[in-house]
């Protein structure tokens, strides 16, 4: 059913749709008989397949990107699709218009995306207050939804003073969010892969923990990292994650390079710059995802993510040591039902294989 939509929904820009589907699922969830179909549809809830990590208790390893719920308008209705944890933002101090329009194509020959939206959002003082009325709705009193935040700084701030942008949205989002992951990754945004580099990391990511340790509850601070790094430059960010006692990475956001694609040549390079996610990122991300882990011991939790369509694909995650999956590109040609197709995959594994969530080794 859902194939025959898509090919209906993928005749009109991508960036309309993507708005024009969700809030068609806002307005399905309004009504309250339309959201509990909703959640029995596409909702999960197997307890083998709860997580636990960094304190916190996440009912199912299957969670949404950051980038697909940039503002947190859509908490409620991902919640009934499943998903086990939903990560918002990019969010920046200052509203940002983003890049200029086109800015997000597919490629269907590829199952993948090219995106370069350039950090849009509405700014940490809005998506605090909408995640504050979230927290305070009395009908979410029973939500197990975890929520991080994904951060960035604004394409106008230098790097030199990145740490600023950073420190402004981590104190504001702080007691709203879950979890926090730092994005220095994103190519969309001038001179921010830059940030990457051991010191620039260290500056940023110290200073964090440093407010962090200074609240009455501390959050969890996560770091997203390229797929497009080196050796030496995961060696340098493995190295100061153990340093430093980050609570873990996100591997991997999505590429700049173009190898291997079944799109013609012409069509991409019309396209121009972006950054690449989907199928054609899924094995350059398990390998960093299996590399972090078997280099650090399995001390540092790894979140997975990049080309994850199914039960396999999550489960391939999760075998090379990651601790959570996350789909974005996968959720838009697999459609709804995703989260609760790989749930029932990964159960399947558990009970052939006889390991457990928290227990992969």
């Amino acid at each position: 059913m859902y194939k025959i939509i898509r090919r209906i929904l993928f005749l009109f820009p991508a960036e309309w749709v993507h708005y024009f589907s969700m809030n068609c699922l806002r307005v399905l969830c309004a009504i309250p008989l339309m959201k509990l179909l909703t959640k029995k549809l596409f909702g999960t809830h197997a307890s083998h397949l709860t997580t636990h990590l960094a304190n916190l208790q996440f009912k199912n390893p299957v969670g949404l990107g950051a980038g697909f719920d940039k503002n947190a308008k859509y908490l409620r209705e991902l919640e009934a699709l499943g998903f086990g944890f939903v990560e918002i933002g990019t969010v920046t101090p200052l509203p940002q218009e983003g890049n200029e329009k086109p800015r997000l194509f597919r490629l269907p020959k590829d199952n993948a995306l090219i995106n370069r939206m350039g950090f849009n959002n509405d700014g940490v003082k809005v998506v605090a207050e909408r995640l504050r009325k979230w927290r305070s709705d009395v009908r979410l009193q029973t939500s197990d939804l975890i929520i991080g935040g994904n951060i960035g700084k604004n394409k106008l701030t230098p790097n030199e003073d990145a740490w600023r942008d950073y420190e402004i949205c981590f104190k504001e989002l702080h007691p709203y969010v879950d979890y926090f992951v730092v994005n220095v990754s994103s190519p969309n945004t001038p001179g921010l892969r830059e940030l990457q580099e051991k010191e620039s990391l260290r500056k940023i990511l110290m200073h964090l923990q440093m407010i962090n340790n200074g609240k009455a509850v501390s959050k969890p601070i996560w770091l997203k990292i390229a797929p497009d790094l080196n050796d030496r430059q995961i060696d340098d960010v493995i190295d100061l994650a153990l340093e430093i006692k980050l609570d873990g990475l996100v591997a991997t956001n999505t590429t700049i390079y173009r190898d291997g694609l079944m799109t013609g040549y012409s069509q991409v390079n019309s396209i121009g710059a972006g950054g690449l996610s989907g199928m054609p990122l899924k094995f350059r991300s398990t390998w960093i995802v299996k590399y972090i882990c078997q280099k650090s011991g399995g001390a540092i939790p790894v979140i997975a993510s990049g080309g994850i369509f199914n039960g396999h694909d999550a489960i391939e995650k999760l075998e090379a040591g990651a601790s959570l999956v996350q789909v974005w590109t996968g959720f838009i040609y697999e459609g709804p039902a995703i989260v609760k197709r790989i749930c029932k995959e990964i159960s399947k594994s558990m009970e052939n294989r006889q390991w457990t969530i928290d227990n992969r080794q």
